[in-house]
């Protein structure tokens, strides 16, 4: 259920009365709309905010490790729109796995591949997840707050 100042706003208001459930909590962060949306609803939210609300740009998505808390990541997704000048976050907390939105935004292929590469988290009905920034043999993911501070005993004259 949204707080009494975030029901009371109109994106918050709108978003609840098409997708009841879908947002389980917000804030205001200077001056800036923050929703906390429910993992399985993400897809179907992005969907009615960029169609609905005009939030046609995915600025970017990035995950905190807020390990050992379970479940443990939140995938941080920043939209704008431009026909209105609003700025938007959508927080999903998540075990291991959420959906993919590179449906509805094309600029999430990069950032979802980053994230799963780095931190593990996969994202279902990604046309093309695969690690981006570390090799392909690569064991771990080095963002996750577990990963060794120095990583792992490589022999980087021989291959993996």
């Amino acid at each position: 259920m949204l707080p009494e100042a975030i029901a009371a706003h109109p994106l918050a208001a709108a978003l609840e009365a098409r997708l009841p459930g879908a947002a389980t909590g917000g804030t205001l962060e200077n001056g800036e709309l923050v929703l906390h949306i429910d993992p399985a609803r993400i897809v179907e939210a992005g969907r009615f905010l960029k169609t609905d609300h005009k939030f046609i740009q995915l600025t970017g998505v990035t995950c905190v490790d807020w390990h050992p808390r379970e479940p443990r990541f939140e995938i941080v997704y920043l939209l704008r729109s431009y026909e209105t000048n609003v700025y938007l976050r959508l927080k999903s907390t998540v075990a291991e796995s959420i959906d993919s939105v590179y449906e509805i935004w094309r600029s999430a292929d990069w950032y979802e591949r980053e994230i799963f590469d780095l931190f593990g988290v996969k994202f279902h009905n990604h046309p093309d997840l695969r690690r981006i920034l570390m090799p392909e043999n690569w064991k771990g993911h080095p963002l996750r707050k577990d990963y060794p501070v120095h990583g792992f005993k490589y022999s980087y004259a021989e291959p993996q």
